[in-house]
């Protein structure tokens, strides 16, 4: 036994003693007078067993006291295996996103697979940057998976202007894993383009992200040779053009994943890339030991019983072996 979860309730067993030990010295009884020589009141063996009862029916108080105080013995600290991690999604929103070799577009099936990601991870922290030309994080670590599906689904391609800024958006990920030293960290890279604009060249901030301990998953988008772009034409039609500026720089986004300790992936369609961030989820799913809560056994019904026990054979022997009348 460790402890009790109500003691107060103590001081109404103790209550009941020093009421049921008055009625037991019959404190509140008249006088009565014995006609009888041979009334067991006059018996030495008879005031023994009376002192015996009334040892046994304190016993009986303080064992029924302990059980209504909720005694407890307390367990070893109870431990859960967690697969917890911070996760930065760093998502092109450039405007070779819109191509149509993804239905309904390459952007758009990559939130939809964020989405399910994330409802595969519902114990870790989910934030999420994009990048173009600029650079912004759109929705900072959470745990709140219906903020994260709200701003996966408000991702759009158009104000963050013209070009493709890896380098910075790579670099802006490392700030915010090194916000939290420690904690377990990858982020994830989806883009179909080169990088051509921006201050920092990224395999500088991928060394960079290596020494915060980032590891950074690549993923080219890049379906169709032949995928083409959505255009306003005449009258509110719409013609497709060929992608602009060639296809995405392979080289770079695997040297990015090879210098943080990830893996780089090429995905041709969406089914590939759900297989490819299912294949990521498996090998980050690192085991962290947590103690969770100390848990307790209750321990009162062992006290309960005996002292019920124990009081009833004393009353039982008051009234039966001591005669006594009330």
């Amino acid at each position: 036994m460790t402890g009790f979860s109500m003691p107060i309730l103590g001081l109404l067993a103790l209550a009941a003693l020093i009421v049921w030990s008055l009625e037991f010295w019959k404190y509140f009884s008249k006088p009565q007078i014995h006609l009888s020589s041979s009334h067991p009141t006059k018996g030495r063996m008879w005031k023994t067993l009376r002192y015996i009862c009334f040892a046994a029916g304190i016993i009986s108080w303080v064992l029924i006291g302990i059980a209504l105080m909720g005694p407890q013995k307390r367990r070893t600290l109870t431990t859960e295996k967690i697969k917890a991690h911070d996760i930065f999604f760093i998502v092109d929103v450039s405007r070779s996103m819109l191509a149509n070799d993804f239905e309904p577009n390459r952007l758009e099936a990559a939130k939809k697979k964020i989405i399910e990601f994330a409802d595969l991870r519902p114990r870790d922290r989910i934030g999420l940057i994009l990048f173009s030309e600029k650079v912004v994080t759109i929705l900072p670590l959470t745990t709140d998976l219906e903020v994260v599906r709200q701003a996966v689904d408000d991702i759009a391609w158009g104000p963050l202007g013209s070009g493709t800024n890896i380098g910075d958006a790579l670099g802006l990920a490392v700030v915010k894993a090194s916000q939290n030293e420690g904690q377990k960290k990858f982020a994830v890279l989806l883009t179909d383009g080169v990088n051509n604009v921006g201050n920092i060249p990224p395999l500088m901030a991928a060394n960079e992200a290596a020494k915060a301990g980032l590891r950074v998953y690549t993923i080219g988008i890049a379906g169709r040779d032949d995928a083409k772009l959505p255009e306003p034409g005449p009258n509110g039609t719409t013609q497709y053009i060929s992608i602009p500026g060639g296809s995405i720089d392979l080289d770079t986004i695997k040297k990015i994943s090879n210098i943080t300790g990830a893996k780089s992936y090429v995905a041709k369609d969406a089914n590939a890339l759900r297989d490819i961030l299912r294949d990521i989820d498996t090998a980050e799913r690192t085991e962290i030991e947590v103690h969770s809560r100390i848990a307790y056994d209750d321990r009162y019904a062992f006290f309960l019983f005996f002292g019920i026990a124990l009081f009833f054979l004393v009353e039982v022997s008051r009234r039966i072996v001591l005669r006594e009348v009330n």
